[in-house]
């Protein structure tokens, strides 16, 4: 797959990539998808009658609407809205029977939680062990420099004086002598080293939070094809700079295809978007999860605020699956690999604003979307 130096898919400098954004003086929906969204209001009505502020609200909302979206073009003119209505009493009916059934079978749950390990004071040993070996492996300067002021309370200031620099620069070195040492550490920790060369790389920009970076190693794509940078980019996202305007969710399961759209929503949602564009753009990145979890069993989603001239959500959703054999087929209305449950790629571009699709056959696909904000 390649990228652009912006960092966004170049889907022209690839043989199998179609990018499709739409033209400025056409609505981002077709007709048939405009009117499903025009349904919203009066869904979220039947679904807050019959299971009132249940959790699963918007969820039940979001399956209607895929379930509509994709029967649309097979819906006579005129019985759309009691399709729709028909469909979400049959989603909230699956979901009580579900319920229920937990509930009679929850007596079977046994609680196998281990007691308090006996050797809590070796595992502490073993991590002291550990953060040891990993300084070791900086450099002596970042060394001394990261122990003058995290253990000794020396100032960056007086730390630059001393150098010739500045407490800025002083500063940005000791993140990224932190950064490594996070790294260092956990591969001490697991007892091994790298196996490709990109590895330390990728899992240095992880643990740094450098975005530009990220890019330049194409660490999404690496994720999806090491096992170890894989299992070590969590606690590295979650010790690194945190950023507020950007969340990532694995797929893995069809849960995970729930967390991927209410963190589209809620995030959405900071940027002011209107209640009927949070449920659509839930929808595609529903459809765009469902899609991996079906057909290529593992990947992620990232779903980032974009808050310039223009304000909006980009959704990048990528798995190192079988691939797309034919991309234009996949982006034809109405064409599905699963007997016509979900919108497919179709239906999901016609949702979104900008849409582009690159994929290898064996080695994945990357699908790039982005809604803009309405003004005014």
């Amino acid at each position: 797959m390649k990228t652009s130096s912006s960092g966004r898919y170049d889907a022209a400098a690839y043989p199998f990539s179609v990018s499709v954004p739409q033209p400025a003086d056409v609505a981002p929906e077709t007709a048939a998808s405009a009117d499903v969204a025009a349904l919203i209001p009066m869904l979220r009505r039947i679904v807050a009658a019959r299971v009132g502020g249940h959790p699963a609200a918007d969820d039940l909302v979001q399956e209607t609407l895929v379930r509509v979206l994709a029967a649309s073009g097979r819906i006579e003119p005129g019985m759309l809205e009691p399709y729709a209505i028909v469909t979400a009493r049959n989603v909230i009916a699956s979901m009580w029977r579900d319920d229920d059934r937990h509930k009679r079978n929850q007596h079977r749950v046994v609680d196998l939680r281990p007691p308090a390990a006996p050797d809590e004071q070796l595992l502490a040993d073993e991590e002291q062990s550990a953060v040891s070996r990993a300084l070791a492996r900086l450099s002596e300067r970042d060394r001394e420099a990261l122990l003058a002021h995290d253990v000794s309370g020396q100032d960056t200031a007086s730390m630059a004086a001393l150098t010739g620099s500045t407490a800025g620069a002083v500063a940005a070195g000791l993140s990224r002598t932190r950064a490594r040492l996070r790294v260092e550490y956990l591969l001490v920790l697991e007892q091994i080293e790298p196996p490709t060369d990109t590895c330390r790389p990728v899992l240095l920009a992880l643990s740094s939070g450098d975005r530009r970076r990220q890019r330049e190693v194409r660490a999404g794509g690496h994720l999806l094809e090491c096992d170890l940078c894989a299992r070590l980019s969590q606690p590295l996202l979650d010790r690194g700079q945190q950023r507020d305007d950007e969340v990532r969710i694995a797929i893995l399961t069809d849960a995970d295809i729930v967390a991927a759209r209410q963190a589209a929503r809620q995030l959405a949602a900071r940027l002011g978007f209107s209640s009927t564009d949070l449920t659509i753009l839930a929808t595609a990145v529903s459809e765009m999860a469902r899609n991996i979890v079906r057909f290529a069993g593992a990947g992620e989603i990232v779903v980032e605020l974009i808050d310039g001239s223009r304000r909006g959500v980009q959704i990048v959703a990528r798995d190192a699956g079988p691939g797309i054999p034919d991309i234009g087929q996949a982006l034809t209305d109405g064409y599905s690999t699963y007997d016509g449950l979900g919108l497919g790629l179709a239906g999901a571009r016609r949702l979104m604003d900008e849409f582009a699709v690159v994929s290898e056959p064996g080695r994945g696909t990357t699908v790039t979307m982005t809604k803009w904000r309405q003004e005014g």
